[in-house]
C-alpha cells in the first residue's frame, strides 16, 4: 500500500505537468446540477456541439471536457431533462457550473433516445441502472417501496425464495454480493428476516448494479456490486417527501443551511406493527386463555450533509442507522432479538486542475446481532458483529476527451465477533462460553483507463492489485479488468469484457436465504480467499428510437468456494474452520433485455437462461458437482408502466422462474422405543445434495396510481395487488409420513412418505399515501 502511494505521487505530478504543457487546448470543468434543488446529477452527457464526442458526469456530478480552442459551444443533456448548449468564450471561466431544468411534464418521465445511443458507445457491460420512478411505481408485497425487489426483475438477478430481498447474480451465492451506501459497506441490506431491504427510496439518487465488467474501483466480491447514491439535500428550498403504508410510514425533509453552499437531508422510516400488538396484548392483561404476540418493528434513518468549502472544495457526511428488533416477554420468559446496521461517511472532494479530480473518503461500517434470553433463573447470551474501517482516495483524470483514467488506493481495517456466548444461572453456579475475536487488514490499488480509440471503437483497461493480512497470513492478488465495445452501426454495436475478483471475507450461513444470524468469517490461514474470472460477449441493438435491445453471454469460473461438511455443528463453535469444505464451480448462460423508456407505455421484457454448478468439495457426495438451491433454469420478467392520463398510471409485473432446488431425505430409518409399541419414521437418510425440483414459481402483480396536485404539493394514491390470481407459490418443501390405522393391533402405521409445500404469501391488496412539498 504504502510502495503505490510512494508511485502514485509522481505520476499525479506527471499529470499536472501534462495539463500544463497542452496550452494550446482549453479544458472546460464543473458540475451538472438540477436547477430545482440542487441535486448533483450522474452520468450526464456533456459534448461538443455538432458531434458526438464528449465526456460524462463523475459519481460526484463533476466533469471535464476539453476544447480545441479557447471559445466553443458544449451541449448538456441528462435523461428527463432539457438539453442545454452553453457558450464557452475567453470571459467564461471554471469552474461552470450547469443547472437543468425538468418541466412537470420531463420530470421523471420522458427519456430521449440518445440515453440508448449512449450506451451503445460504452464498453460497460452487465450494469442495469434503476430509476426512483421504476422502484416506485412498481406493485410489491404490501405496497412497500423497495429497490432490491425491483432490481430481482431484472435479467440474470434471482431473490432465491417468494418475498426474499436476497440476491443471486450469475451463478453466485448471496454474500458474494457487495452492497454501498455512500462508499460504505452494508453487510445486511435486509429487514424482517429479508422481506424488505434497508434502503429507503426516498433518501435515494441514484442506484446502479454491476454483473459483469466490473470497473477496477470495486473488489471484495465475485458476483456482483450494488451502489445506492444518497440525495445530497435541497439547497435552494425546505422540501420533504413521505408515505403512508399498510406496515409503515416514512418522512423525508431537506432544507438549505446556506442557500446554494450547503444542505442537509434527514429521513427516517419506522413499522409500527408493534402498536397494534401491543395494545391488543394489553387488552388481554388476565386473560388465562390468551397467547400474547410477539413484539416486531424495525425502523431506519439516513442523514446528510453537504458544504461547499470554495469553488474548488466541497464536504459531505452521511451517517445511516437501521435496527430490527423482536422481542417477547411473560412472567417467566423473556426473549429478544435486535440486529442492524450502522454505517458513515466523511467524503472531501477537491478540483486539483481541470483535468484532475480527487475523491477522499473516511468509511465506518458496523453490523450486528444480539439473542438474549432469560429463564427463571438462568440467562443467555449470543451475539455476532462484523466493524470496518476504510480510509480511500480516487482521482479521475482527463488528459484529453479520448481517455478518462481513474486511479485510487484504500485500506480497510475489519473487526469480527464471531459466535459470542455467555450463558449461566444467576447464581453462578453454572457458566459457560463460547466465540472468538478476530482482527484482519485489507488494502486495494488500482488504475483504469476509458480510452476512445475512434467513433466507432472504445477499450477500458485495467487493474486493481488486493491484499489482506490476518495474524501472520498474508494474501495478494492482481485482478485484470478488460472491456471493449465496437459500434458496428449507429443503431448495433457488439461487447466483450473480462473480469478478476477476489474475495476475502466469507458469509457463514447454513440457509438459501440471508438471515440476520448469518456470521462473517475472514480469510485465514486455513481458509483461503474465494476467487472468480468471468467472460462475456454480448451485442446490443437500437429499435427505432424507443426500443433498445440487448443479449449477453456469459461464463464465470468460481474457485475456492466455501461450504460446510454435512451435517456441521455450528452453534457456539470455536473451531468453525474444522466445519467448513472446499471446493470449485461455475456458471454460464445467456440473458436477452429489451427495454422501452419513452412515451406512454415504458418497461422492459427479460429473459435468463442459465446453470449454476458446484463440485470437488472432498466432503460433498464424494467431489462431484451438483446443482446449489439458487440453479434456476429459466427466469422471466415482463413489467410494464402506462400512463393513462397525467394523473392516472397503471403498472403490471409478471415473473416465472423454473423451481428452486431442495435438499430433501430420501428416506426415513424406523425407530421403535420398546418392543411391540408403535414404529415411527424419526431418522431421515439423505441422497445427493438438493435432489428435488420445486414447482415453477410464477405471479402477477399490479398497481394504479392516482395522482392529486394540493396547493402545498404533490400527493399520490398507490393501490397494489400482489400475486393477483392467487398463485400458491412453494417457499419451501417439507416431508410428511402418511398413516393408516391397523385395526388388529389398534396403532395407526406409517404406509409412506410424501413431500408436502408450504406457501406464504396469497393475494395481497395494499395502498400507500405518498406526498411532497
Amino acid at each position: 500500500m504504502l510502495n503505490f502511494l510512494t508511485r502514485s505521487i509522481p505520476l499525479v505530478g506527471l499529470m499536472l505537468i501534462f495539463s500544463i504543457q497542452l496550452s494550446g487546448q482549453r479544458t472546460v470543468t464543473g458540475t451538472i446540477r438540477d436547477a430545482s434543488d440542487g441535486e448533483t446529477l450522474i452520468g450526464a452527457t456533456v459534448r461538443l456541439a455538432g458531434s458526438d464526442r464528449g465526456t460524462f458526469t463523475n459519481s460526484y456530478g463533476f466533469y471535464s471536457l476539453t476544447l480545441e480552442s479557447d471559445t466553443g459551444q458544449i451541449v448538456i443533456s441528462y435523461v428527463g431533462y432539457q438539453d442545454q448548449v452553453i457558450k464557452i468564450g475567453p470571459g467564461v471561466s471554471n469552474p461552470v457550473i450547469i443547472d437543468l431544468s425538468s418541466g412537470k411534464l420531463l420530470e421523471e418521465v420522458v427519456v430521449k433516445s440518445n440515453s440508448f445511443r449512449e450506451q451503445l458507445g460504452s464498453t460497460q457491460m452487465g450494469v442495469q441502472e434503476l430509476t426512483m420512478r421504476e422502484a416506485k411505481l412498481i406493485p410489491v408485497v404490501f405496497g412497500e417501496v423497495d429497490i432490491i425487489k425491483t432490481l430481482q426483475l431484472k435479467p440474470g438477478i434471482n431473490s432465491g425464495s417468494e418475498g426474499n430481498s436476497g440476491l443471486f447474480v450469475r451463478g453466485g451465492s448471496s454474500d458474494q454480493n457487495l452492497f454501498i451506501l455512500d462508499e460504505a459497506i452494508v453487510y445486511n441490506p435486509n429487514h424482517l428476516f429479508g422481506f424488505f431491504s434497508t434502503f429507503n427510496s426516498d433518501a435515494i439518487k441514484d442506484v446502479k448494479i454491476y454483473k459483469g465488467g466490473f470497473p477496477a474501483q470495486y473488489g471484495g466480491r465475485l458476483s456482483s456490486v450494488i451502489d445506492v447514491k444518497l440525495n445530497d439535500g435541497n439547497n435552494q428550498k425546505i422540501s420533504g417527501t413521505g408515505g403512508i403504508g399498510l406496515i409503515s410510514s416514512r418522512l423525508t425533509l431537506e432544507a438549505p443551511l446556506v442557500k446554494n453552499k450547503s444542505s442537509i437531508i434527514l429521513s427516517g422510516r419506522r413499522t409500527y406493527a408493534d402498536l397494534i400488538t401491543r395494545a391488543v396484548n394489553k387488552s388481554n392483561e388476565g386473560n388465562k386463555e390468551f397467547n400474547p404476540i410477539p413484539d416486531y418493528y424495525f425502523y431506519d434513518l439516513n442523514a446528510k450533509v453537504n458544504y461547499t468549502l470554495s469553488d474548488k472544495d466541497k464536504l459531505f457526511i452521511s451517517g445511516y442507522f437501521g435496527q430490527d428488533r423482536f422481542g417477547f416477554d411473560n412472567e417467566n420468559f423473556q426473549f429478544n432479538f435486535d440486529w442492524g446496521n450502522v454505517t458513515s461517511t466523511a467524503r472531501w472532494n477537491r478540483v486539483i486542475t481541470p483535468q484532475l479530480f480527487i475523491n477522499t473518503t473516511f468509511t465506518f461500517s458496523d453490523y450486528k446481532y444480539q439473542i438474549s434470553n432469560e429463564l427463571t433463573g438462568f440467562s443467555f447470551n449470543l451475539q455476532s458483529r462484523i466493524r470496518d474501517m476504510n480510509l480511500k482516495s480516487d482521482f479521475t483524470y482527463a488528459p484529453s476527451n479520448d481517455h478518462h483514467i481513474q486511479m485510487g488506493a484504500e485500506v480497510t481495517r475489519h473487526l469480527f465477533t464471531v459466535g459470542r456466548l455467555k450463558a449461566g444461572s444467576d447464581d453462578g453456579e453454572i457458566s459457560f462460553s463460547a466465540g472468538q475475536d478476530l482482527d484482519a487488514w485489507e488494502a486495494g490499488a488500482y488504475i483504469q483507463d476509458e480510452w476512445t480509440i475512434n467513433d466507432r471503437s472504445a477499450l477500458s483497461m485495467g487493474m486493481r492489485l488486493s491484499g489482506f493480512l490476518q495474524k501472520k497470513k498474508v494474501y495478494g492478488a492482481l485482478e485484470p479488468r478488460l472491456a471493449y465495445n465496437y459500434r458496428v452501426t449507429e443503431d448495433l454495436s457488439v461487447k466483450a469484457n473480462y473480469a478478476r475478483m477476489v474475495q476475502y471475507l466469507h458469509l457463514v450461513a447454513n440457509s438459501s436465504i440471508s438471515l440476520p444470524t448469518d456470521i462473517w468469517y475472514p480469510s485465514t490461514a486455513g481458509v483461503r480467499p474465494q476467487t472468480s474470472d468471468q467472460v462475456g460477449v454480448g451485442w446490443q441493438y437500437l429499435l427505432g428510437s424507443q426500443f433498445l435491445l440487448s443479449n449477453e453471454y456469459y461464463y464465470k469460473y468460481l474457485g475456492n468456494q466455501i461450504d460446510f461438511k454435512n451435517f456441521a455443528d455450528l452453534f457456539a463453535n470455536d473451531q468453525l474452520e474444522q466445519e467448513f469444505t472446499f471446493g470449485n464451480g461455475y456458471a454460464y448462460g445467456t440473458e436477452v433485455y429489451l427495454e422501452k423508456k419513452e412515451g406512454r407505455l415504458t418497461g422492459w421484457v427479460g429473459y435468463t437462461l442459465a446453470w449454476v454448478r458446484r463440485g470437488e468439495f472432498k466432503d460433498i457426495m464424494d467431489g462431484r458437482f451438483f446443482a446449489p438451491r439458487y440453479d434456476r433454469r429459466h427466469d422471466i420478467s415482463i413489467v410494464g408502466i402506462y400512463e393513462l392520463t397525467h394523473r392516472l398510471t397503471v403498472t403490471a409485473a409478471w415473473v416465472y422462474g423454473s423451481g428452486d432446488l431442495s435438499w430433501l431425505p430420501v428416506g426415513r430409518l424406523p425407530f421403535q422405543d420398546i418392543p411391540g409399541g408403535q414404529t415411527q419414521p424419526v431418522v431421515p437418510v439423505y441422497g445427493d445434495r438438493n435432489n428435488l425440483r420445486q414447482p415453477a414459481y410464477h405471479r402477477l402483480d399490479l398497481g394504479l396510481v392516482i395522482e392529486f396536485s394540493p396547493k402545498w404539493g404533490e400527493s399520490d394514491l398507490t393501490i397494489s395487488v400482489y400475486n393477483a390470481y392467487n398463485r400458491r407459490n412453494p417457499y419451501f418443501l417439507y416431508l410428511d409420513a402418511e398413516t393408516k390405522t391397523n385395526e388388529n393391533l389398534g396403532i395407526e402405521e406409517v404406509v409412506g412418505i410424501k413431500a408436502k409445500q408450504v406457501s406464504l404469501f396469497p393475494v395481497l391488496p395494499s395502498f400507500t399515501y405518498n406526498f411532497k412539498f
